[in-house]
């Protein structure tokens, strides 16, 4: 990955993700619903076995033969997957590429590795991608994540309501970089 990019706080090794990573991304992935998704996802569901729902949804991600229209980037500290970002590139016309997922592992929340995946995410966007843009779509109570993408330059752009996993509806409000190279000099910050 990108060596001109700043250093977090929390030193990590980045780079893009392979099929030999499913169960690790599967494990943050759920641990992360678990932790922050409670009261828009049923308790029932995050309750359950969510490490093999997000195993399923990451086992055919990163095995797919054609991965060129996504980018899965991975932070790993001494050899464990700490946090990653999920990107589908040229995901929309307007908006251009969609961050899907970026979780970081809850302990290291802080130490600037969710900056850094940031700045990796739009580096790619750079140079794989025709279209301008980065958006993605953060839920209504998330608001620690919602000041996390403001205080990287995201600005609000609409809203959309959509059915949870495990039932229900959540709402969930889209964040925009028009130009994704603002994220490359980020600061590390909480």
């Amino acid at each position: 990955m990108s060596n001109e990019l700043l250093e977090p706080a929390v030193s990590a090794d980045y780079r893009e993700a392979t099929a030999r990573d499913v169960d690790a991304i599967a494990s943050l992935h759920a641990d992360s619903w678990r932790r922050h998704y409670r009261g828009a996802y049923s308790d029932s569901f995050l309750d359950s076995d969510v490490f093999s729902d997000r195993h399923d949804v990451w086992t055919e991600r990163l095995q797919r033969s054609d991965r060129s229209n996504e980018c899965t980037i991975i932070a790993e500290r001494d050899g464990a997957v700490v946090g990653f970002a999920h990107t589908i590139l040229n995901a929309d016309a307007q908006w251009g590429a969609l961050l899907d997922n970026l979780h970081v592992r809850h302990d290291l929340k802080g130490g600037g590795i969710g900056t850094r995946l940031m700045a990796e995410t739009a580096r790619a966007v750079i140079d794989r991608t025709t279209s301008a843009g980065l958006f993605l779509w953060v839920l209504e109570g998330n608001k620690a994540a919602q000041a996390f993408y403001q205080a990287r330059g995201g600005t609000g752009a609409g809203s959309k309501t959509s059915e949870a996993p495990g039932g229900g509806t959540i709402v969930a409000f889209r964040y925009v970089w028009p130009d994704p190279s603002v994220l490359l000099d980020q600061k590390s910050s909480p």
